[in-house]
């Protein structure tokens, strides 16, 4: 029997095993259940889901050991985001409210007009490491309540937190078939985004993927498609007394997580009169900056990346920059040869003779220095993506023309760029998705409206064109 292994990146350890699953199965079996979840009222779906709450506070240590070893991110940060978990209930069903609710319109002839919303059955999910319960649980949480039957496929990295989620999720009553846990690779992912018994996608995770996704559902409008795929976001550091103020923005802004997250900034862009005097705060708290175990005492600001295989592939992606003409600010470290810790690297790129438009996920920042502010707007939105943007200054007229110029679904002023709200749309431009997938108005996507012209009594009349009787 296949199996899929999790190893816990800070120390190598086996943390959970399981079968690979079987696609079709777990499909058939949402099939069968969808119809009968969706025909139960409103307010039982939303009261199964604020159970689901309460099982998960009941399990929250549990719940956060698990992130946390399995990420290797540190159990401070592995708790904010069981608090996300929660918090997501009440603000998808806020949502589903504000942008699903049922309307009248007006109507011609005494008639009635009628907005409504359906679920659209079966909706695949595609979660991926980074945060392993809080944005698969993003899409998860408003296509039940909507009244959709989900078949969620946890990334081959982090199935054992997928498979906690689900576990909470038929503790509160939300039945079986209703919530299908799929493990697997590559190979399953595929077979469940193409599977015909599905009604639709919903997908967190590269670009590379989400095109490809893309490709594939080009033939087929029936299904649904929401894509989070991430960015190359700039944070501009432009007339600011307090460099060591935008210091700290600039790097919670670019290493919190380790930089997995789609909201890192990977791209700083600073006046050149302050490059020198900000790159000198950036290395004093750098040097202070603790890279542990989720475990370790003093708490960590920063863990691993997910495995070796994403620490091998970001140390050479740094070295390719080097060859490109990237002068290094600070080196990107391997500490533990074996371990997957990165310390931060920092590498200035304004003379290189390329600046590849990548997300390179994990704890890499790209320096850019601009003579002018326009300069700096043009270089920030120098790239396909088009996720996040923060601009680092005291000046309102300099943010009025940033947030005009800025080429991102979301613009921020003296905040870093990651840290977004669930209660609030979430989602980018150009290769950064579509849909504004996971948050406040994924309502949108997880049901489609129908209008009705209703009237009480079969009324009507042919006033021209019809011969005398």
């Amino acid at each position: 029997m296949t199996e899929i292994i999790s190893f816990e990146p800070a120390t190598g350890a086996e943390l959970w095993r399981g079968a690979v699953g079987d696609v079709d199965a777990e499909v058939a079996a949402a099939r069968s259940g969808w119809a009968s979840w969706a025909a139960r009222p409103l307010t039982y779906r939303i009261e199964t889901m604020r159970r689901f709450v309460n099982v998960v506070r009941a399990r929250y240590d549990d719940l956060a050991e698990v992130i946390a070893r399995e990420t290797g991110k540190p159990l401070w940060e592995a708790r904010t985001e069981v608090d996300t978990v929660m918090g997501k209930v009440d603000i998808s069903v806020a949502a589903y409210a504000d942008r699903t609710a049922q309307r009248r319109l007006d109507a011609p002839m005494g008639s009635r007009m009628a907005l409504r919303h359906k679920p659209h059955g079966v909706l695949a999910v595609l979660g991926p490491y980074n945060f392993p319960a809080h944005l698969p649980n993003g899409h998860i949480v408003p296509a039940l309540i909507a009244g959709n039957a989900v078949v969620f496929k946890p990334s081959e990295k982090t199935p054992a937190t997928g498979a906690f989620l689900v576990d909470c999720y038929r503790a509160a009553g939300v039945p079986e078939e209703c919530i299908r846990l799929i493990v697997g690779g590559p190979d399953e992912g595929r077979a469940l985004a193409g599977h015909d018994g599905i009604d639709g996608l919903l997908f967190t995770g590269s670009a590379h993927t989400g095109i490809a996704l893309n490709r594939a559902f080009a033939a087929r409008p029936d299904k649904i498609l929401a894509l989070e795929m991430g960015g190359n976001n700039p944070i501009v550091v432009w007339d600011t007394p307090d460099l060591y103020a935008a210091a700290i923005l600039v790097i919670q802004s670019a290493f919190t997580t380790a930089g997995q997250r789609c909201t890192a900034a990977r791209r700083l862009i600073v006046d050149e009169k302050l490059h020198e005097p900000l790159l000198e705060q950036l290395d004093k708290l750098l040097g202070r900056l603790i890279v542990g175990a989720p475990h370790d005492d003093p708490s960590p600001f920063m863990g691993p990346v997910i495995d070796n295989d994403t620490a091998d592939q970001l140390t050479e992606s740094f070295l390719a920059l080097l060859m490109r003409g990237g002068r290094p600010i600070r080196h990107l470290e391997r500490p533990v040869a074996d371990k997957p810790f990165l310390l931060p690297g920092i590498i200035d790129m304004t003379a290189a003779s390329e600046r590849p438009d990548m997300e390179l996920f994990g704890p890499i920042l790209q320096v850019v220095r601009t003579a002018t502010f326009e300069e700096a707007i043009a270089e920030a939105n120098n790239t396909r993506y088009g996720l996040s943007a923060s601009l680092i200054s005291q000046t309102p007229a300099l943010y009025d023309r940033f947030w005009a110029g800025a080429r991102a679904g979301i613009v921020n002023w003296n905040r870093p760029t990651n840290g977004a709200s669930s209660g609030a749309p979430f989602g980018g431009i150009g290769w950064s998705g579509n849909h504004r997938p996971s948050a406040y108005y994924a309502a949108d996507y997880c049901a489609y409206p129908v209008v009705s012209n209703e009237a009480d009594a079969a009324r009507a009349s042919i006033g021209i064109g019809l011969r005398d009787a």
